[in-house]
């Protein structure tokens, strides 16, 4: 995210995601040895759907934009190469570590499912514009942020996937929370690696 803010070019970034990933997996590896058992580790959001990346790369090309979601997609293309090269490593990290669960929460796929079916989850069409913010196309403009007394939220957050600029609203998180815990978005399922590593599961409200 950093830099995107700092407006480096998006070729420039691709070359640091190697290092994130290198950084993420060294970080696993020093924790399994000092006794970690389990690792629940998130991927990348679609950022191409996100209000503040909407707003700031917002361009007159309609190409640039995916027709069903109005996400942009060489945005979320960047988010899928995260998630491709850091499955990779954990696959590799889980064949070392055979005595370990390391479970992918794919973040961009429980998100982006919200984007390409709102109705379904009781969001309304094409939920793009942000619920609290202010002016533009997205509802938020840089500067003007949430909370502050020029700036009103929506009378129904739920009906919005984003709160504001950045976070989502408690809805898109109950949901997303619910396709990682409950399946399909855990790779491997949640439920199966609690029982591998011989941890009870009675039900939900256990987890």
């Amino acid at each position: 995210n950093y830099a995107f803010f700092v407006d480096k070019g998006i070729e420039e970034i691709k070359e640091l995601m190697p290092l994130v990933i290198t950084t993420i997996s060294s970080a696993i590896t020093e924790l399994i040895g000092m006794g970690g058992r389990t690792f629940l580790v998130p991927g990348e959001f679609p950022v191409g759907c996100s209000v503040l990346y909407l707003t700031s790369h917002q361009t007159s090309n309609r190409e640039e934009y995916d027709p069903l979601t109005g996400c942009l997609k060489w945005l979320n293309k960047f988010g899928e190469n995260h998630g491709e090269q850091l499955r990779a490593e954990l696959n590799r990290l889980q064949k070392l570590y055979p005595h370990v669960n390391i479970i992918y929460a794919d973040y961009y796929n429980a998100l982006f499912h919200l984007y390409q079916e709102p109705a379904k989850f009781g969001f309304m069409n094409r939920p793009l514009s942000a619920c609290c913010g202010a002016g533009g196309p997205y509802n938020y403009t840089v500067g003007r942020k949430c909370g502050t007394d020029i700036v009103e939220s929506c009378d129904d957050p739920s009906k919005y996937v984003a709160w504001d600029g950045v976070h989502m609203t408690e809805a898109a998180y109950r949901l997303m929370a619910e396709g990682i815990l409950n399946g399909p978005y855990a790779i491997p399922p949640f439920d199966w690696s609690c029982r591998s590593s011989g941890v009870k599961n009675s039900g939900s409200s256990d987890t």
